[in-house]
């Protein structure tokens, strides 16, 4: 499957599937942290990475293929991890006086996201030994 309908309407399916997961445990991880820090948003790009990571790795050892890709890696981690809200919300901490951790958002995400890709990437290469 290489850019046909049938591939579309996997993306699709993984986005309508991974934008209400992130809305969901956004909400569910915010409402049990008294702070002002995203932890909502760090949680799902965290888990998105770590996803996709896994995602890739398997693909790479020829154990998933690109129907398993559109849906899980384009639908899905597409859908559940936001870049535009992790930039407004470090944004608005910045503006509201929290510069530090403002921050220590924009410095933990991304290498939370880098890490969590790395981390997929070698558990799918211990998977597939």
């Amino acid at each position: 499957m290489s850019g046909g309908a049938g591939t579309w309407v996997l993306v699709a399916v993984g986005g309508a599937v991974g934008a209400p997961l992130r809305y969901l445990t956004d909400r569910a991880v915010q409402s049990r942290h008294d702070s002002v820090f995203p932890w909502g948003t760090f949680t799902v790009n965290a888990v998105g990475s770590l996803v996709l990571g896994v995602l890739t790795g398997a693909v790479l050892a020829g154990r998933a293929g690109g129907a398993l890709q559109a849906l899980l890696g384009t639908g899905l981690c597409g859908a559940l991890t936001t870049y535009s809200t992790f930039s407004y919300e470090t944004l608005r901490l910045a503006e509201r006086g929290w510069r530090f951790l403002a921050a220590a958002n924009a410095a933990a995400s991304v290498l939370v996201a880098l890490g969590g890709v790395h981390l997929g990437l070698e558990l799918a290469e211990q998977l597939s030994a």
